[in-house]
């Protein structure tokens, strides 16, 4: 398949489902103002059009436009959001040494008990906390129980905040 048919194949895809996938996005994220719909579905489809490689078509188009909104918008959940109320003096921490200081202190104490955890334990947290992945897909491509998965990560958990209370875990 040439670029030129796989870009038309995207273009008209996306001008025959816009209407579902916004909406898609918008059960989503319905709850935020900050976030617009139509904003994560251009995204994801400027992203994809950019993308469309002659080497490498992608096979179930339907599949990959909704795996990408996903991932976008889980992106968007992670993203930190600052809001001040506006009777409050607005602080910048990057400016205070102590709290720079303790910033780094506090990081430093999780990757240390991070590190400090059974190496099942962190395999599961680190999938699913950092990489955003599900216990089922874990489940499968592991080849182990979704009970034993989430045992671990409990597990993991509870370490971590021992270790961090300044128990050791």
């Amino acid at each position: 398949m040439s670029a030129e048919t796989q870009k038309k194949r995207i273009a008209d895809f996306l001008a025959a489902e816009w209407g579902r996938l916004v909406s898609y996005v918008r059960s989503w994220i319905d709850d935020t103002a900050d976030r617009d719909a139509e904003d994560i579905v251009q995204d994801v489809f400027a992203s994809v059009f950019e993308n469309a490689d002659v080497t490498a078509p992608i096979a179930d188009l339907s599949a990959y436009v909704y795996r990408s909104l996903r991932n976008r918008i889980v992106d968007a959940y992670r993203k930190p959001r600052r809001t001040t109320a506006l009777n409050e003096p607005v602080l910048d921490s990057r400016y205070e040494a102590s709290a720079q200081a303790e910033h780094r202190e506090n990081r430093d104490r999780l990757f240390d008990a991070i590190d400090a955890l059974v190496p099942a334990q962190r395999e599961v947290l680190v999938a699913t906390e950092l990489e955003g992945r599900s216990f089922r897909e874990l489940a499968e491509e592991w080849d182990v129980p979704l009970g034993t998965l989430l045992a671990r990560k409990h597990r993991a958990i509870h370490a971590l905040r021992k270790a961090l209370e300044g128990g050791t875990p």
